[in-house]
């Protein structure tokens, strides 16, 4: 199988010197690397020509999702790896990544930690609930060896996993409308409506968390309200109103508590300009589709203790 790396960057010279050191570690060298320069502005594009990196470079900002989308259709491989610029993976990682990719499988999640403290978990997966929540396995919470055995999740966090090309050109890639945040959810129910599974190996990524947030045009809780409500209209029956009416209040009085109303109603705002596209592709995305949104979705709890939650400090 020939592997490529592909590397959304924005204004990520930062991280660049150890995710490339990361990659040069590999017990499995990537078969090409390409970095997709999302119009960066701190001179990314020419730190990594003057070493020898390919990259593709976009005039304007495009955003992460048009970015991969870009990178993933330009390389000549088998299966695409997609890597944040604040990252740096173990050098088993592409080797433990890729032995997950078989019949069925589409897609590989791995196990992201903190960068600034590896006892600490960033995601090992994601899980879709029916009131819109993406739930990312682990987060926050120390590393006790609980997600230490590989096996399956809904899907994969975009910011380290591996992909079947094949399958990923397939569904378009991407959606773009997302810009950032929840575009790999919305790719991974896609998946998952085509028939495909995802697994998990805990092969560990070491991720910055939101490192390469500071480069994006809206704060990450605009961006995050705004796509859930896309990712809600393109994909959900109207049956589920109910469980995600609940959870769009419930985040509207967390926001008020934290201070960040503006950001959060900025971002229904937004989204809710762009509902009526959202809803008129529901038929193009049902019509392709080998299954019903609620037989992949599951319907795991979505209020009370069982519904998970991040915890704010570590425990």
């Amino acid at each position: 199988m020939r592997i490529a790396v592909v590397v959304p960057c924005r204004d990520g010279l930062r991280w660049l010197p150890g995710l490339l050191a990361s990659l040069r570690a590999q017990t499995r060298r990537p078969d090409a690397l390409l970095v997709v320069d999302d119009a960066s502005s701190d001179g990314s594009a020419s730190w990594l020509r003057a070493r020898g990196i390919e990259v593709l470079a976009l005039e304007r900002n495009a955003g992460f999702a048009a970015a991969a989308n870009r990178g993933v259709r330009a390389v000549d491989a088998d299966a695409v790896a997609l890597v944040n610029t604040d990252v740096r993976l173990a050098p088993d990682w592409l080797e433990r990544a890729e032995r997950r990719l078989g019949p069925g499988v589409a897609s590989v999640a791995t196990k992201m930690v903190r960068l600034d403290d590896p006892s600490v978990l960033d995601d090992c997966g994601d899980v879709l609930r029916r009131d819109g929540v993406c739930e990312q396995r682990g987060h926050g919470r120390r590393d006790t060896g609980a997600y230490d055995e590989p096996g399956e999740v809904f899907s994969a966090c975009a910011g380290a996993a591996l992909y079947l090309r094949s399958a990923f050109l397939a569904l378009g890639g991407f959606e773009e409308s997302f810009v950032a945040y929840l575009e790999d959810v919305d790719l991974g129910l896609r998946l998952r409506l085509a028939g495909w599974r995802c697994a998990y190996e805990p092969a560990v990524a070491l991720h910055a968390g939101q490192g390469s947030a500071a480069s994006l045009a809206r704060p990450v809780r605009r961006l995050v309200a705004r796509n859930t409500l896309l990712l809600v209209a393109r994909h959900f029956p109207a049956r589920w109103a109910g469980p995600v009416a609940y959870r769009q209040a419930a985040w509207l009085w967390h926001a008020a508590r934290a201070g960040a109303l503006r950001d959060h109603v900025a971002g229904l705002a937004d989204g809710l300009a762009l509902v009526p596209g959202a809803l008129r592709a529901r038929r193009a995305l049902r019509a392709g589709a080998r299954l019903h949104v609620a037989d992949v979705v599951a319907p795991v709890p979505w209020r009370g203790p069982r519904a998970g939650g991040h915890p704010r400090n570590p425990r």
